[in-house]
């Protein structure tokens, strides 16, 4: 077709999962896109995530399925281990998850983060080790200063900078008051596969803590993750990292299994990832030409494995809403047609942490007993709410 307007350009803070799925969709859809991105290159490895229900057609639609089928990991065993390091029970990890076997994907982050750039970025403008320093609407736009120097005006900014966004903390105000905590931290981080596990996972747990090992495959090195329960959130460690480690050095100290082990490999570790268990709940997910997508807008938290599905789903419906509309009416059809899908998943919270954490002995007992029992079901149905949400058929492209 013959442009006869010029492209609006639009800036996009983040380029985890959320932000270079919507810089696909608007790029295809007419939109000029910059993505901007604190750290100097995309973070490859990572722990292992899930793509299911409609997010797996969206993933589809951008034709990257095929390299994520190849990356699928096929976790084929979760064991859980009492406090004595004794098995309790050894289950397909499906049954758990609520995923089904042979069509949901488990991948790495990094293997991911890596398809979605590869697909965007050849079109899309990508501002690495920068981030946006203020930004303020004007009568044009958004006008947005660079914290590495230098301005410009866009006529749209989303915020896919994550649970703890800056760019939603400069817009709509502190994280505190969206900010629900679930009870629990967590510390993640690679250590060395000295255990001879291979595509499974092993949990312990006593009341209030677990400790896990995740082999993705067959590597040297294996995942492991530390998540204990915990009153308040920690918020005065999280911009520290020694006192993230002493934290959770302090909580395992007299914990027997593998743990004494991992907390050594976490204090020499380089890629420790310290947080709460949290959700970010929002009365709105826009504010003028600003809008939120992903964790910043509406995360549910590790506890549902619903994290990067509603990334992926909520940058598509975002990316729709604005075709052939302005950013108000595509903004308030955004939030009219997604909310519903986001609220279910957030909703599948108390089934996570009922599972895998409890906090108390007899909490702890009847997990066990459930899982014992999990071992006679032989085809684990998916959760409805990972697929509760059609996505809108493509429109011609721009």
């Amino acid at each position: 077709m013959t442009r006869t307007t010029p492209r609006r350009e639009v800036l996009i803070s983040g380029a985890s999962i959320a932000g270079p799925t919507l810089a696909y969709w608007l790029n295809r859809y007419g939109y000029e896109v910059t993505v901007v991105e604190k750290a100097g290159t995309l973070r490859s490895g990572g722990y292992p995530i899930d793509v299911r229900g409609t997010a797996l057609e969206v993933v589809r639609r951008m034709g990257v399925l095929p390299r994520l089928r190849e990356a699928h990991i096929d976790l084929r065993r979760l064991t859980f281990l009492g406090g004595d390091g004794g098995q309790v029970a050894s289950v397909h990890p499906h049954s758990v998850t609520g995923g089904v076997e042979g069509h949901d994907l488990e991948v790495r982050r990094g293997d991911l983060t890596d398809a979605l750039y590869t697909a965007v970025r050849d079109d899309v403008e990508f501002l690495f080790n920068d981030s946006i320093d203020a930004l303020v609407h004007s009568d044009h736009g958004v006008d947005v200063t660079f914290h590495g120097g230098g301005s410009r005006t866009f006529d749209m900014v989303f915020a896919a900078d994550g649970m703890h966004s800056r760019t939603r903390e400069m817009v709509f105000g502190p994280e505190e008051q969206f900010h629900r905590y679930l009870g629990y931290c967590f510390a993640v981080f690679t250590m060395r596969n000295t255990f001879g596990l291979s595509h499974e996972t092993v949990m312990w747990n006593t009341p209030g803590r677990a400790a896990a090992l995740y082999a993705v495959g067959d590597h040297d090195d294996v995942h492991a993750f530390l998540n204990f329960a915990r009153p308040q959130s920690p918020f005065e460690a999280f911009p520290d990292p020694k006192a993230q480690r002493a934290l959770v050095a302090d909580v395992f100290a007299d914990a027997g299994w593998e743990v004494p082990g991992m907390l050594a490999a976490m204090h020499d570790a380089d890629d420790v990832f310290f947080d709460a268990v949290s959700q970010i709940r929002m009365p709105r997910w826009s504010s003028g030409r600003v809008a939120l997508v992903g964790d910043s807008a509406y995360a549910p938290s590790f506890l549902t494995g619903q994290g990067t599905s509603l990334a992926l789903v909520g940058a598509y419906m975002l990316a729709a809403s604005l075709t052939d509309r302005d950013h108000a009416t595509g903004f308030a059809a955004y939030e009219h047609d997604t909310r519903e899908f986001v609220t279910l998943n957030q909703g599948l919270v108390g089934e996570g942490g009922a599972t895998l954490f409890p906090t108390t002995a007899e909490a702890l007992e009847q997990r066990n007993e459930r899982l014992r029992g999990l071992r006679a079901i032989p085809t684990p149905k998916a959760r409805p709410a990972h697929s509760a949400l059609t996505l809108p058929a493509l429109p011609p492209t721009a």
